[in-house]
């Protein structure tokens, strides 16, 4: 696992090769074992990689890497699990390999093979940069998932291509002006989803992707377009029972962790106790030789603590378990360095516990395998068979009464909720309405994929706090796959594996865990697994309102069911508590009115009306407030006049 940044532009760069090194250091915390670059003053492109050292820890494994021929050039962030395989068909070809990287395994590949087939050849988790000297191009490449990360575009004539933002901020071409269609894409989920970023002309390349930039025509916008295809793979193709599909599962989850238990250094597992961390550790243990370690944190408020589950289940794998009782002052000392650990505005609050938990974990081991990608993949959320259903049930009698209300004018209907229905008889009227407003916008919804969109949304309508809310298009409102519009619960599904996943999940790993120099490891996102689960029917992943039966059958094969069964907690923290209690000091001069008007993207009143309402508790709308906290925290952060411009 490492860090990578560079730029292009046509003319000499002056001081090259010390703005490469002061981009790299800015990744320190995602290589902070050696640092090298690589610079081709003619060409005007400079590459610079920081490096954790996991395999061939020797220098025949250092980047920048070039090809034994010269003609590639390469930075690379991840690993290739089938490396070994790779290399043996290599070696019958000829190749005269140096050292025993998967860097040189891959920049063979390209010269045997070319870009397009090697990549469709690499089983793993990466973020590439290659240049092509004798095309004269420039390459970037992101693995198949979007588990590692890659920044890239244009700030006046200069390409700029990284890990994360704070390299390519380095950079004296830097703009950075504020990406204003990104802020209601943050209210409605707060994230921005690929392949939009918190500034303009920056841009995440998606999962299963690759760019071409044309160095001979540099003012051609860079072509991208998909090496893989998630929708080649769907469909019911498995046409055995749940027991025949769990033992396919189990054998293939086998020969995946065995491939990504290789590591020259320390290696162990996040255990939450859950059914997809369970599996992986299970399955580790299995397959090693001494107890593996495994690491928890737990928090003593009620509600929010999955350290118990976790030591039951370790006790019975009988690993080497390592757990960590947190203090919500020890989780609140984290929040001033979110903006730096995320580089963008991020609100999901489990970012704090994952941070919590990979910053413990990395002072024993230096990779850790996940299970995260479980619900997504074998339909393990217990929002997907509600939400299928309440899509189906819309015109149902209750439904097509709330439907009515929700048309009528909301400040007509209020105060007549407010007064006549006796649930609601302590809810202030604006906040009916805001219920009501986004009633509507479910109740108005086309199809499936829209009414979940706005189910799963903070704001239904982000213009109530912003002056600007044009939505540029994402994953959850790209086209759907003709195949999968019979299917609620795979509409669902495929809808979070294009969206949430690379998104939410995988973005609060990788940043939590590469700021505290961990490499993880998710097996789940395996092609092999994401292959076989796609192709598995809905029927059998779910039954009686619970999924992921598939993997459920593999795990109890190695841990009992009543260690495992049971409702599902989700790596929560108690935000709506602490934004009135020990945040609360933090938080206001955030959302100060003055603040926010002169800053120009909000609606003060609005803000400032929902901050009342919940430190009142009258509602909890922590959800709603975090990701503008995020954002101005993250504001504060990089306004120094030199990191970006508004």
């Amino acid at each position: 696992m490492c860090g990578l940044a560079g730029f292009w532009r046509t003319g000499v760069q002056p001081d090259a090769e010390t703005l490469l090194e002061t981009m790299g250091a800015a990744l320190h915390h995602r290589g902070p074992d050696a640092q090298g670059t690589w610079l081709d003053g003619e060409v005007g492109i400079g590459m610079v990689h920081r490096r954790l050292s996991i395999q061939d820890l020797s220098p025949a494994g250092a980047q920048p890497m070039v090809s034994a021929s010269g003609r590639f050039v390469m930075v690379f962030n991840g690993e290739i699990y089938n490396f070994m395989d790779l290399r043996r068909d290599l070696d019958g070809l000829g190749y005269p390999f140096r050292g025993h990287s998967d860097t040189e395994v891959m920049l063979a590949a390209f010269e045997h093979w070319g870009l397009q087939e090697s990549l469709d050849r690499f089983n793993g988790m990466f973020a590439i940069a290659v240049l092509d000297r004798e095309e004269r191009a420039l390459y970037l490449a992101r693995d198949r998932m979007g588990e590692k990360p890659l920044y890239y575009g244009w700030q006046g004539s200069t390409f700029l291509f990284g890990s994360e933002l704070k390299a390519l901020r380095r950079h004296p071409d830097w703009q950075g002006r504020i990406n204003q269609q990104a802020l209601p894409l943050l209210l409605r989920h707060n994230l921005i989803p690929a392949p939009h970023s918190i500034h303009e002309g920056i841009f995440k390349l998606p999962p299963a992707s690759w760019l071409r930039l044309d160095l001979d025509t540099p003012e051609r916008e860079p072509v991208v377009d998909r090496y893989w295809r998630m929708a080649s793979f769907i469909g019911d193709t498995w046409h055995g029972d749940t027991e025949q599909a769990s033992h396919r599962l189990e054998s293939l989850l086998e020969e995946v962790i065995r491939d990504q238990m290789i590591s020259d250094v320390p290696l162990g597992a996040f255990l939450s106790g859950g059914v997809d961390s369970s599996t992986v550790a299970a399955l580790m243990q299995k397959h090693a030789s001494d107890p593996i370690r495994t690491f928890s944190i737990g928090f003593d408020e009620p509600g929010y603590n999955e350290a118990e589950h976790a030591a039951r289940v370790a006790r019975h794998l009988q690993t080497d378990h390592t757990e960590l009782y947190v203090s919500a002052d020890d989780a609140l000392a984290v929040i001033p360095g979110l903006p730096r650990i995320y580089d963008e505005p991020f609100a999901d609050s489990s970012q704090i516990p994952t941070y919590l938990v990979s910053r413990m974990t990395r002072e024993h081991v230096t990779v850790a395998l996940s299970g995260d990608g479980g619900d997504e993949l074998f339909c393990g959320y217990t929002r997907y068979p509600g939400m299928a259903r309440a899509w189906q049930e819309r015109w149902g009698t209750s439904n097509r009464l709330r439907t009515l209300l929700a048309l009528l004018p909301p400040a007509l209907v209020a105060p007549l909720i407010s007064t006549l229905v006796p649930s609601q008889w302590g809810r202030g009227k604006l906040a009916i309405q805001r219920r009501l407003g986004a009633q509507r916008a479910i109740s108005s919804a086309e199809d499936l994929s829209e009414f979940y969109r706005q189910r799963v949304s903070f704001w239904s309508h982000p213009e109530e706090a912003l002056l600007a809310a044009d939505e540029p298009q994402y994953g959850l409102t790209g086209a759907l796959p003709v195949e999968l519009r019979q299917d609620p619960l795979k509409t669902l599904m495929w809808r979070d594996l294009n969206w949430y996943l690379p998104d939410d999940i995988l973005t609060k790993v990788d940043r939590a865990a590469m700021a505290c120099s961990l490499e993880t490891r998710i097996p789940m996102l395996d092609r092999r697994i994401v292959e076989f689960a796609l192709g598995l029917p809905t029927a059998l992943n779910m039954s009686g309102g619970t999924g992921k039966q598939v993997l459920r059958k593999v795990l109890y094969r190695h841990v009992p069911r009543d260690l495992i069964d049971r409702p599902k907690q989700g790596f929560a923290v108690p935000l709506g508590q602490w934004l009135r209690g020990p945040l609360r000091e933090w938080a206001e001069p955030l959302l100060d009115h003055q603040r926010l008007k002169e800053q120009g993207y909000w609606r003060p009143e609005t803000i400032r009306w929902l901050w009342r309402e919940h430190q009142r508790g009258r509602e909890d709308y922590s959800a709603e407030l975090w990701g503008i906290l995020m954002f101005q925290a993250w504001h504060d952060e990089y306004s120094d006049g030199n990191a970006w411009q508004s």
